[in-house]
């Protein structure tokens, strides 16, 4: 087997902190719309309705924020008051701006593996939130490409390994998500990184590949270069 010559970075929760953002914003939501839902129930109708737009407004805040309101409408029969309309795109916008956070040993872990390897930066969602978010962490220019995808299938992983690398079998895919990080660059014949964050969402949900041979899970990003390094060649 050739040596492992690209690693493909995930950015959001794996990188950055970003879920976090997403689950304050769902507490303000859910206050806004105490009179009319609970917590839990809003939650679940959230996220129905984030995964029936997902194929229209695709991923990210403005998508999000797109489905708040559209979630406040059905909770209230049509009958949301302007002013609710106005706080809900409020935390869209104060979500749009807010700086980014980097994840512990994000920015060693990458600095230690671009000495060896081609880095690339994998990330799907709004193009402009995510050319902010990459240029707001620093980290930019510790990457070989920037990928900005409307999604991540198995064809992502083939097209953008073989582009940037010497295809996916040499390649090695790093993130928090097991449906749209790890399962699809396995089955593009990569090996895969699963790094864990705290809070999951629901619509990334998938098991976890344990019998895969090239599977991989880690703690956090400071366990990545010993983990890079001890892959079979």
């Amino acid at each position: 087997m050739a040596p492992v010559t690209t690693i493909g970075f995930d950015a959001d929760d794996t990188l950055w902190q970003n879920l976090h953002f997403y689950r304050l914003s769902e507490e303000r939501f859910t206050a806004l719309l105490a009179d009319y839902a609970e917590g839990p129930n809003l939650t679940d109708r959230i996220n129905a309705v984030e995964r029936r737009n997902l194929a229209i407004y695709g991923y990210g805040i403005k998508s999000f924020t797109l489905s708040l309101i559209e979630t406040a409408l059905e909770v209230t029969d049509g009958r949301l008051p302007a002013k609710t309309i106005e706080q809900i795109l409020a935390i869209g916008r104060e979500m749009l701006v807010h700086p980014v956070d980097l994840l512990p040993h994000a920015e060693s872990a990458i600095r230690a593996l671009k000495e060896h390897h081609r880095l690339v930066l994998i990330t799907k969602g709004d193009l402009f939130d995510q050319e902010r978010k990459i240029a707001a962490s620093g980290l930019a220019d510790n990457f070989d490409a920037i990928e900005i995808v409307s999604e991540k299938d198995t064809n992502t992983y083939r097209r953008i390994f073989s582009r940037h690398g010497d295809g996916p079998q040499r390649a090695v895919m790093v993130g928090n998500s097991l449906k749209s990080d790890i399962v699809p660059a396995l089955e593009a014949g990569s090996f895969s990184v699963y790094v864990p964050h705290e809070i999951d969402w629901a619509l990334e949900e998938a098991d976890e590949p344990i019998t895969n041979p090239r599977y991989r899970r880690i703690r956090d990003l400071g366990e990545l270069p010993t983990t890079i390094s001890g892959l079979p060649l």
